[in-house]
């Protein structure tokens, strides 16, 4: 049994730690937090869980086989650096780190080591996603034209980051899981309503080859809460919307077909297609589950997680890619991924 170990009980660790300790094949060893009051809450709903103020209890504790670190991102690549050097295995929540540089520096310190490193992009663990991610790859799309999402509401503000990178890199992970492909270039814009706080309101358009785009909408000033994302193909269309209780992905047989005159070369034809909508079955099973079941799987098996380093990294670099282009006004940025 995998002996789990979790730096951080704020708001997202509570999950992190019931998951681990549902699943038969790990179990929480210890929790560490700097607020006492958290520690107490472990200690009352898990009492054979240790605790403690101090990190570096948890990274010397030999029993303890892997860390999962769920703290705010500008601590990631120290807790995650000195986990690996520890010899423990890492999960470390979203975004992976600060900066691309880190990023790699903690790919390759977890290959040297022959350790698992994996990102907690939640979302990609959802029967949703799943099941979105399986309609591209079959094919049932057909070509993909666009991806186009909206992720609005009314707070949190954060103090230490910019909504691109609270609520812009849920939608970055499911993009790139989903499509499978790199983007090109980017533009964002976006702007700060409160002085000396970051951009609570900002727009991402992401550029791929041939004819697909992507445009991501995070808005932390919005009067109601959406978390709507459309997928456009040449042969059917997606509407998933994850605050749906029961139907979060709809499937619309529609589009537009293309027919040139062969008479005329300067006309075009089109013809719009309505068909049928159906509503896929989903796996209901909670994506944390799937997440924490696929972590100890990796550990025990030596496997590649699907959110592995590497796609932590692809997301941070077109953060920072969005960040340079907003400080710019929305200019071009052209993503390089050698």
């Amino acid at each position: 049994m995998l002996q789990i170990a979790v730096i951080g009980h704020g708001y997202w660790g509570p999950n992190i730690v019931r998951n681990f300790m549902q699943i038969p094949t790990s179990q929480v060893r210890a929790v560490s937090d700097l607020d006492e009051e958290k520690l107490k809450s472990v200690q009352a709903l898990y009492p054979g869980v240790r605790t403690s103020t101090r990190y570096e209890d948890l990274l010397e504790d030999e029993q303890v086989d892997a860390i999962a670190i769920v703290t705010p991102v500008s601590t990631h690549y120290e807790l995650a650096s000195r986990a690996l050097d520890a010899g423990k295995h890492v999960l470390v929540t979203k975004p992976f780190t600060n900066s691309s540089a880190q990023a790699e520096e903690l790919i390759a310190k977890a290959e040297a080591k022959g350790l698992v490193l994996m990102v907690d992009h939640t979302f990609v663990y959802t029967g949703a996603v799943r099941k979105i991610h399986a309609l591209i790859e079959t094919g049932d799309l057909g070509e993909i034209y666009y991806y186009d999402s909206t992720r609005v509401n009314l707070g949190l503000f954060q103090h230490d980051v910019n909504v691109l990178w609270d609520l812009a890199v849920h939608d970055l992970t499911i993009m790139d899981y989903v499509l499978n492909k790199l983007p090109t270039g980017l533009v964002a814009t976006g702007i700060n309503h409160v002085p000396g706080e970051p951009e609570n309101v900002a727009y991402l358009t992401l550029f791929f080859e041939e004819h697909l785009i992507a445009h991501i909408n995070v808005n932390w000033l919005a009067p109601v809460k959406v978390r709507q994302t459309l997928v456009g193909g040449s042969e059917r269309m997606i509407v998933y919307n994850d605050i749906e209780p029961s139907e979060k992905i709809r499937v619309y047989d529609r589009g537009v077909d293309y027919h040139s005159d062969p008479e005329n070369i300067y006309e075009m034809l089109i013809s719009y297609r309505s068909g049928d909508m159906w509503a896929p079955h989903l796996d209901l099973t909670e994506a944390l589950r799937t997440e924490a079941l696929h972590f100890v799987d990796c550990v025990e098996n030596g496997t590649t997680p699907i959110t592995d380093g590497q796609a932590g990294l692809r997301v941070v670099k077109i953060l920072e890619a969005a960040d340079q282009s907003m400080a710019q006004h929305g200019s071009y940025v052209e993503l390089d991924w050698s």
